[in-house]
């Protein structure tokens, strides 16, 4: 379905970005890898796949790393087709205890590079009238949880971003959705399962069921397989008038 076009997906030599990733290569796109840590591996797996894949490890941080890797994904692949806003971080504290630091780079992770990103993919997409601009935004796009105030106030800016790149491009073929998961069992969010095991001394599996009890009424995780297949969804011609939304994917999360 997607042969020919290219996909730049960031965050993505793990985790979610890493599922949407080879979700996309399963239908012919080719990637551009993004992100910290092994690429090797990641890379091998999307190759696998039989599709070209190419890896930037640009700081998504850092405005000018990001006009490098879209500059590079331009060179080697032509043009950005899918453009995959993933990168993220996260950090727990109230706000009187949020260190200074953190919440400056979570909001550059989280918001701000999606802006840099998407701002860069755009004139192309344009130009040849289609594009999928797709954002991991995150239920704290939509709702808050104690504790997290840089990454709930960067996800409902990204749910913000998401409508107004909409509205800019609804007369066009270029579209843009944020996809926005419950509990994903990320490295990330084993972090806060670790947390709680150790908080109330309890075992690793009886922590994920806490987590879980807390929020999600599935009482399962989410897998990144099953968030690649949406953003293959929003990639077909079935979402060519899917503009604009807030896609929830959280086992009934905010349905309470």
């Amino acid at each position: 379905m997607l042969k020919g076009k290219t996909a730049l997906v960031t965050g993505s030599t793990s985790g979610i970005g890493l599922g949407i990733a080879k979700a996309l290569a399963r239908q012919g796109a080719n990637i551009v890898l993004n992100g910290f840590g092994d690429n090797q591996g990641p890379r091998a797996e999307i190759a696998a796949l039989g599709v070209k894949v190419g890896y930037h490890g640009a700081d998504m941080s850092k405005p000018g790393e990001i006009e490098a890797m879209m500059a590079y994904a331009a060179a080697e692949f032509g043009r950005v087709d899918i453009l995959v806003n993933n990168a993220g971080i996260q950090h727990v504290a109230r706000i009187e205890d949020f260190p200074v630091e953190r919440w400056d780079a979570i909001i550059a992770i989280n918001l701000s590079s999606a802006f840099h990103a998407t701002r860069l993919a755009l004139p192309a997409m344009r130009q040849a009238d289609w594009g999928r601009i797709i954002n991991v935004a995150s239920v704290h796009g939509l709702v808050a949880s104690a504790e997290k105030s840089a990454y709930v106030a960067a996800k409902h800016g990204i749910v913000g971003l998401t409508k107004v790149t909409a509205l800019e491009n609804a007369t066009t073929g270029v579209t843009c959705n944020a996809i926005c998961p419950g509990w994903v069992l990320t490295p990330l969010v084993q972090k806060q399962v670790d947390a709680k095991a150790a908080a109330l001394g309890i075992s690793n599996d009886e922590a994920k069921k806490v987590l879980l009890g807390e929020k999600e009424p599935s009482m399962q995780f989410t897998t990144p397989d099953e968030l690649g297949e949406l953003a293959v969804f929003f990639c077909s011609s079935a979402g060519n008038n899917v503009r604009g939304v807030a896609w929830t994917m959280d086992g009934g999360w905010i349905a309470q």
